[in-house]
């Protein structure tokens, strides 16, 4: 269906990048979730409500990076989660990209020492995230763990340790810089730094806000956006951009949705960027006859930044024909990607067997400006008014369409891969 552009979409998105970057647990997070409790609350029709979910948490107080050599301190941020360290010296190993081809070609060299690798652009076929780079290294006996983002002056990189209060190795993020600076030369020996991060675990809580536009029947399309981000930066591609698109389908959609088979909720996560923890243990402790009474997932994370969207299906091939019928119905120019990518919530629905796709900008557009992604350069700037409004029109077509469908046509989404 149509959706003409949202005048509230743009003067949201701006409200939203003024509270910050939004890391759960901070006042920042607590700002978005009360701002968006207003703003769902303010939807007609609908009843709101929330669910704390209980997570291992962590806060950090210092993190320091220092190049043994000079004594220079070098930029640097904690990953989310990690181990804290009152002092690491060691030598630093650079192992390039750090894919499992490197580790393995350097098995011998790596098991006391600091890794070094690069951040890849995520949205991309065939990338290797962080965490399994992460995890390569502290299987390998490393004693510590950098990660670089590759472009000079986006700033150190920031992301999820994924250790959710179990073992690991301190773990931080460097800018482009600070891997120039600890790069070997030709015949010298290794550098060595000393890592310190003053950071603590702690027992959290962060809510998942629901919308429900009910429909004839008790089932739902779930529309999920994550309002959670990143220290640094204002966390406006991710995931300002997902939250206002969907604030703003739910407006456009309300009305109608009374007549269709299935109702509209609206879930707005947290703790997303905490290795997907919040929806997570939420899905996992919900009741599971409510779980299987939610259909079809679209989740709506990072959709600005970038010209194009793509549409990741999560290996449901049905799901993945569903979605290229739909847009050669409404006349949208939207590729899919039906591999698994467990690189947001809509993960968290498929391992459930709930068919889900995740809707994002510049998939394999390693130039955008989602290249600048968990780092401090993850700005409004970095997004145009035209491209949420296009959001919203695929975003409200999909959706509008999955409304429509009887229970036979959502079961057959749920077909899996392989």
């Amino acid at each position: 269906m149509p959706t003409a552009p949202d005048p509230q979409m743009w003067s949201e998105f701006h409200a939203l990048c003024d509270l910050g970057g939004r890391l759960a647990g901070s006042p920042s997070e607590a700002a978005a979730l009360a701002w968006a409790r207003e703003r769902l609350a303010a939807t007609p029709g609908g009843s709101v409500r929330e669910h704390a979910v209980a997570y291992p948490g962590w806060r950090w107080r210092d993190a320091r990076l220092i190049d043994t050599r000079s004594s220079a301190a070098l930029r640097c941020t904690p990953l989310l989660g990690t181990v804290p360290t009152t002092g690491l010296t060691a030598e630093v190993l650079d192992l390039g990209r750090g894919r499992p081809e490197d580790f393995a070609r350097h098995a011998n060299a790596v098991r006391g020492r600091i890794v070094l690798v690069r951040h890849e652009y995520p949205f991309a076929a065939g990338h290797v995230h962080r965490r399994v780079k992460l995890a390569l290294a502290q299987q390998a006996g490393a004693a510590g763990f950098l990660i670089a983002h590759p472009e000079r002056g986006a700033g150190p990189v920031s992301g999820s340790s994924g250790r959710d209060g179990g073992p690991g190795i301190p773990a931080l993020g460097v800018d482009a810089e600070a891997a120039e600076v600890l790069r070997r030369a030709p015949g010298a020996s290794l550098p060595s730094v000393r890592m310190m991060i003053d950071a603590e675990g702690v027992a959290a809580e962060t809510r998942m806000l629901l919308l429900d536009l009910p429909g004839r029947g008790p089932d739902w399309i779930v529309v999920s956006a994550h309002l959670d981000g990143h220290p640094h930066g204002e966390s406006a591609i991710d995931n300002a951009t997902g939250v206002v698109v969907a604030l703003a389908l739910a407006r456009a959609l309300a009305p109608k949705i009374a007549d269709c088979p299935c109702g509209l909720r609206l879930c707005l996560t947290s703790a997303e960027e905490w290795g997907l923890v919040g929806s997570r243990l939420w899905l996992e402790r919900m009741d599971a006859a409510e779980r299987a009474r939610m259909r079809l997932n679209i989740n709506l994370d990072s959709v600005g930044g970038a010209a194009s969207l793509t549409a990741l299906t999560s290996g449901f091939p049905a799901l993945d024909a569903w979605v290229r019928d739909t847009a050669a119905r409404e006349g949208l120019t939207l590729p899919t990607h039906l591999p698994l990518m467990p690189n947001s919530d809509h993960a968290n629905f498929a391992a459930h067997g709930i068919p889900a796709l995740r809707l994002i900008a510049g998939f394999g557009s390693s130039d955008s400006h989602l290249r600048l992604l968990l780092t401090a350069a993850d700005t409004r700037d970095k997004v145009r008014r035209d491209e949420l409004d296009a959001a919203l029109r695929v975003a409200s077509a999909l959706t509008w369409r999955a409304l429509m469908l009887d229970a036979p046509a959502l079961r057959r989404l749920r077909e899996k891969a392989g």
